[in-house]
């Protein structure tokens, strides 16, 4: 695994964010020492929003994930965040350098959704420093830190987004800065990356210094704790769903717009090799007159090309490329099942998406799967990762295929006000924790 490859809810509480300030007293010397203030309730806590997962101006799709949960934190009016979103750095801009060749047009600067967000360079090793990537981004990104400090920016808290390397140089930073972190696991930053020796033993650091730690699902919850993380210290809160953005629309008319007839899966993610598509098209051969629509793009799309070619399904596979994300309403509302083939996720938004538009999920069994899929409405879990038994999933569909209406209900328990909730709960929970600490430290 090189370095670039380390880059890829409960009952919500209803406690308001607490955000504390430092102030300056004085001892009997005259000499000003810094204290912290109990919170301040009327203001909004300002996070620094650190990760290498998140959406640019060239890569809009990358890390999209991350950015909506902020989005809707920011939306709140309880959260406000400037965001520190690192590009391994590249001399080259010309395409034919692939993918660091994009990182080279990611802008220094850009506002999303009204969000400042920065996109400083670090310096990547590929093949060799796996090991040392989190000191490498780190003493890259501590002069940017600093600088923002010195600037005027304000914030209460760093909140880190993938394990490694991100969450180790950001607890790293934290204790450079004095700011607490808070560091959410995304899946394979801890399924993955957590068996090779070293980063395994840097994760498990950093999980027991980050003052609280974040999981999307409860089977990355249980790996953090088998690896040696704190059961306490780790809260599961998963992601959630736009539901105003996912709907169910007028299906008919779409179909008829994009020239569909008869049954339609859909495939969204990444073009990569354990996202599945390979195992999707084979379960599709076996199925007689399906359509199979792929959004996405990657690396695998060649090999998937000659694959549908080889299995004689070329004319019943569309590939659309990369959708816009406000636009895969339509395809989700199209389609009669979302398939993801995955062999590992950790909770994929595109499941909630789908859902959302009324449209019931395939799912391979993947940890999380059965968190998201556990109702009939919801969709089928295969039996096991094989087209076999995805094609056996989606029979099952077919044979007791649920009302839209009622996969659209069942999806409605996980829209975001009660990640937000629980999201801020958590930050303020951080904050007075910190005060408390520090008035003990003092007595």
């Amino acid at each position: 695994m090189t370095v670039a490859n380390t880059s890829v809810v409960r009952a919500a509480e209803t406690s308001r964010g607490v955000p504390t300030t430092t102030v300056s007293a004085s001892t009997s010397s005259g000499a000003g020492v810094n204290r912290l203030r109990e919170p301040d309730a009327t203001r909004a806590i300002h996070l620094l929003v650190f990760t290498s997962l998140y959406p640019n101006a060239v890569q809009p799709h990358h890390g999209v994930f991350v950015e909506e949960r902020l989005r809707h934190l920011v939306e709140s009016g309880r959260v406000a965040a400037t965001v520190v979103a690192p590009v391994p750095w590249f001399p080259f801009r010309y395409r034919r350098f692939g993918a660091y060749a994009a990182f080279a047009r990611v802008p220094e600067y850009e506002q999303r959704h009204g969000i400042h967000i920065h996109h400083p360079r670090y310096p990547v090793i590929p093949k060799l420093g796996m090991n040392i990537a989190p000191s490498l981004m780190y003493r890259a990104l501590l002069p940017v830190a600093r600088k923002l400090l010195a600037n005027g920016e304000h914030f209460d808290l760093i909140d880190a987004h993938y394990f490694y390397p991100d969450g180790v140089a950001a607890v790293r930073l934290g204790e450079a800065i004095g700011k607490p972190v808070v560091i959410t696991a995304r899946g394979s930053d801890v399924n993955v990356i957590s068996r090779y020796r070293s980063p395994a033993r840097q994760i498990q650091w950093a999980a027991k210094q980050a003052a609280a730690v974040v999981t999307v699902s409860q089977a990355l919850k249980d790996k953090l704790v088998s690896l040696g993380g704190n059961s306490g210290n780790i809260t599961v809160l998963r992601n959630g769903v736009d539901l105003e953005c996912f709907r169910p629309l007028d299906r008919t008319a779409i179909r008829a717009e994009l020239a569909l007839a008869g049954p339609v899966w859909l495939a969204v993610g990444h073009l990569i090799e354990l996202k599945g598509v390979h195992v999707t098209l084979a379960a599709l051969a076996k199925t007689a007159d399906t359509i199979l629509m792929i959004a996405g793009e990657g690396p695998e799309e060649i090999r998937l090309r000659k694959l549908a070619d080889r299995l004689g399904i070329a004319p019943r596979v569309r590939f659309l490329g990369a959708i816009p994300h406000a636009e895969l309403c339509r395809y989700y509302n199209a389609a009669d099942a979302m398939v993801l083939a995955s062999s590992r996720e950790g909770m994929p938004n595109v499941v909630l998406e789908s859902l959302a538009c009324g449209t019931p999920v395939i799912a391979a069994p993947f940890e999380s799967a059965a968190e998201l899929i556990h109702a009939p409405e919801a969709g089928e879990i295969a039996e096991s990762h094989t087209p076999d038994a995805i094609a056996l999933a989606w029979q099952r569909l077919e044979n007791g295929r649920p009302e839209r209406s009622a996969t659209r209900r069942y999806a409605e328990q996980f829209g975001w006000r009660p990640v937000v909730e629980t999201q801020c709960a958590l930050y303020a929970r951080v904050l007075a924790t910190r005060v408390h600490d520090a008035a003990g430290a003092g007595s």
